[in-house]
């Protein structure tokens, strides 16, 4: 399973001894293994090799070093319960290093954090629907008929068994910045209902609910697709948080047609004695300034795209979250403080099969230090060397480091987990000596990590915009929408993925690959909201420009206030989140909706403009034939 590297300071043999022995009473605890472990009464100092005696002791800090395995792998609940005990036991004086502590310790900070990434999305989401709407007493249903909608949804996570504690902290704000714009749908066709029934407000929002069900389903259809898409990743984080929101998009919509018109009527006269005037500006009126300059805007379209895909193919992405992890983190510490005491990258364990000889052990032990980066290598029979006969090993030394039809060999490099050095060394040698023997630990993890997530970025980018091509496609019975949404929407994450490839930003690797789908899932709605009012326009006998012009003007605020409500949602958690896993995908997410909605508003018309021939030669519902003729 995992394992941990414990700095054991100012202490003497005996009071280890002792901690050893409590260390691997804890449950989920394997084994425990340091010097005294090999070096017991029975084998003197002198028949130690220098270099295994240096790596587990280091005489100017007056330190021992400890080593602790698990029985299961870092991520389980188990291995983090083991953890945060250890890290009670030795705290103030001795410090727990090793992926195992630093996954404990996100998880603690997740956890802690979570509750405040939902007040802060909440509260800055009000703030921007307070600026954007008439009603003070709306925002706040609003948030009640989401929070409902999440509170489903985290509840009907037992069908999964388990999820990931990042789709935990992630699900409640990504759900409240996706599905926020049904209900401001919702409510601007209730205003526009209203107007057109003379006051009837039942019967008013009766028609709000029909006709948000259309046009919402047809914009959480692509929502869900995007999620969906993550589903198809090899890393099952992918699969977790792609059920997980797609479920929610789903809780979502169903409150959004149910309980949030419920709440309207039931306080409709809250509502009315809280109204106010807009503080935003409308908008609407750049409509006309974009359809007149539409040929400029598609020219600059076509300049920033270059750089935008530059960017985009040259982002820089980590693997490494133990740097990441911020400086009050005890994990953090105790991995700095192995560094600077012990020298100690990243740890390789070699499963070998027990009958090897002891002359190929050696052998291979002696081969592997002289690999570069290697900074020490031991099994048992190197420990012992020819000389030393097994009688004097300690039984628990023997059980240990041979068990069964495996022995256990240690690996140290002075290279970190993730870097292309550690990743070149040492696996030819031990297949040259064995091909049962196995390579494991963090670094061959993370490297094959590398591998697959590259594997799924491009799987799972394909995959997201086939399905949202596909449901266009059936929705608008269009060939040619299908591609220029698509397009266009792909820009705007060019621009997005792009800048840090720019500024020189490192992205962490899960960043990369679920920021593209969601913001291509959640942001096509924008797009197809204007698209829809579009093709009504022209439906109904307008020209092109006119045609553009009002369905621009009709979704501009919609689309603003929509894109105002993801970004505050995410950009707070971004600001506030010192997990940078978290805070680059919310601050990506984001800056991703701001610049949609420039994209959506700005180039979308610009395209129609140019391709509207095109589009109503190739689509349902463009023309009607009673008005042509």
């Amino acid at each position: 399973g995992a394992l941990s590297f414990v700095i054991l300071e100012d202490m003497k043999d005996q009071d280890i001894e002792t901690l050893a022995d409590d260390i691997e009473d804890l449950k989920g605890v394997n084994d425990v293994i340091w010097y005294g472990t090999i070096a017991d009464s029975t084998l003197p100092r002198e028949a130690i090799p220098d270099e295994v005696y240096d790596a587990f002791n280091n005489k100017d800090a007056n330190s021992q070093l400890m080593l602790v395995t698990y029985s299961d792998t870092m991520g389980s609940d188990e291995t983090m319960e083991a953890v945060n005990k250890m890290d009670k036991m030795v705290k103030n004086h001795c410090f727990v290093a090793g992926m195992a502590s630093v996954n404990a310790d996100t998880k603690t900070l997740v956890m802690q954090q979570a509750p405040i990434y939902v007040i802060i999305a909440a509260l800055l989401s009000m703030l921007v629907m307070g600026i954007t709407m008439d009603s003070i007493i709306v925002p706040m249903l609003f948030l009640l008929s989401i929070g409902m909608a999440i509170i489903y949804n985290l509840g009907t996570n037992f069908i999964q068994g388990q999820i990931s504690y990042l789709t935990l902290a992630l699900t409640a704000v990504l759900q409240l910045a996706v599905t926020m714009d049904y209900s401001i749908f919702l409510w601007h066709s209730y205003q526009e209902q209203i107007d057109r029934y003379d006051g009837d407000k039942k019967r008013a929002m009766a028609h709000a609910i029909s006709h948000t069900i259309v046009s919402v389903t047809g914009s959480s259809i692509t929502t869900i697709a995007g999620f969906v898409a993550l589903c198809f990743m090899s890393f099952t984080l992918g699969l977790d948080l792609g059920i997980v929101m797609a479920k929610g998009v789903v809780f979502g919509v169903i409150g959004c047609v149910t309980i949030l018109p419920a709440l309207i009527l039931a306080c409709d006269k809250a509502i009315e004695k809280t109204k106010h005037k807009i503080l935003m500006p409308d908008v609407s009126r750049i409509a006309s300034w974009v359809t007149n300059h539409y040929k400029i805007l598609a020219v600059i379209f076509i300049v920033v795209l270059i750089p935008a895909i530059y960017g985009y193919t040259h982002d820089q992405v980590y693997y490494d979250l133990a740097g990441t992890m911020p400086d009050s983190a005890y994990s953090k510490q105790a991995n700095e403080r192995l560094d600077k005491e012990y020298a100690m990258g990243a740890t390789h364990i070699i499963i070998a099969p027990s009958d090897m000889s002891k002359a190929d052990s050696i052998s291979m032990i002696d081969d592997i230090k002289k690999v570069d980066g290697v900074k020490l290598a031991v099994s048992l029979d190197s420990i012992l060397g020819p000389t030393i006969p097994d009688d004097m090993v300690p039984d628990e030394a023997k059980e240990i480091f041979k068990n069964g039809d495996y022995q256990m060999m240690l690996v140290s490099s002075k290279y970190a987990t993730a870097s292309d050095e550690v990743n070149n060394q040492i696996t030819e040698i031990v297949k040259n000596y064995s091909e049962d023997a196995m390579l494991i630990g963090e670094a061959p993890c993370t490297k094959d990590l590398i591998t697959i997530t590259d594997t799924d970025f491009k799987r799972v980018s394909a995959v997201s915009i086939v399905l949202i091509f596909l449901i266009i496609l059936v929705v608008f019975k269009s060939v040619s929408l299908p591609i220029i949404l698509v397009a266009v929407i792909e820009f705007a994450i060019f621009v997005n993925m792009g800048i840090p490839g720019f500024t020189g930003t490192k992205l962490p690797f899960i960043a990369s690959i679920v920021i593209g789908t969601i913001q291509l899932g959640a942001t096509v709605d924008y797009a197809i909201l204007m698209t829809t009012k579009y093709r009504k326009n022209r439906y109904t006998g307008m020209d092109k420009k006119p045609a553009i012009t009002k369905a621009l003007a009709d979704s501009t605020n919609s689309v603003i206030v929509s894109a105002l409500c993801f970004f505050a949602a995410t950009f707070g958690v971004g600001l506030y989140s010192n997990i940078d896993m978290i805070s680059s995908i919310c601050i990506l997410l984001a800056r991703g909706a701001i610049i949609s909605m420039f994209v959506v508003v700005f180039i979308l018309p610009s395209m129609f403009m140019i391709f509207d021939k095109v589009i109503c030669a190739t689509s349902a519902g463009f023309k009607n034939k009673n008005l042509t003729a």
